[in-house]
């Protein structure tokens, strides 16, 4: 059974794994991850996901490498990570009372024949109206800086929704599993 490799050093995707009880190990990447000129967030993440399962090819030519990553996208824009307080508190205030659309590229990686698979998974959320004080109360409690969207959906961030809608809200947090699983039985890895 070829290795299986999560080519991620995200602690939340590697917790969703964790679900499927394949034992794994993960590393991180590390690929620039600079938007191309004229490209869709759809591409970008798809592109980024592959880049980051080839990434990891050479230290492991005999795995299965899966390459996953996400971006939030409001009026068409491209969303990143906050980093800080600030940047989370502009964030949620521009998505207040709108709905945003989530975009999780997954790639599966054969590195020992260099086939793959990927696609990308939407996820749409649909925020509340936030004041600022539940903004920053938010914040305050979560610190989700390093989170696209600025929110944990896991914790907290569920407080800010009116509505989601998807096939998989594992993707929302990162790494959809329902699709992954799909993939890595095509890999002849079954979690059941």
């Amino acid at each position: 059974m070829p290795a299986l490799i999560l080519a991620s050093s995200s602690p939340y995707r590697r917790a969703l794994l964790e679900r499927l009880n394949l034992p794994f190990s993960c590393a991180s990447p590390d690929i620039d991850e600079t938007p191309q000129q004229d490209e869709s967030p759809t591409d970008y993440v798809a592109r980024l996901a592959l880049e980051k399962a080839r990434a990891l090819a050479p230290q492991h030519p005999d795995a299965i490498i899966i390459g996953s990553d996400q971006c939030c996208v409001l009026d068409g824009t491209i969303v990143g990570k906050p980093g800080n307080f600030d940047n989370a508190s502009k964030h949620l205030q521009a998505c207040s009372d709108k709905h945003v659309t989530f975009l999780t590229g997954l790639c599966v990686l054969n590195s020992a024949d260099n086939s793959h698979q990927v696609c990308v998974e939407p996820y749409h959320v649909h925020f509340r109206t936030l004041s600022q004080t539940m903004i920053e109360n938010y914040l305050n409690a979560e610190q989700p800086y390093d989170c696209a969207g600025s929110f944990k959906m896991e914790g907290l961030g569920i407080a800010l929704f009116s509505k989601l809608e998807g096939d998989d809200p594992n993707s929302l947090i990162g790494l959809p599993l329902i699709r992954l699983i799909s993939m890595l039985d095509q890999q002849g890895l079954r979690a059941i």
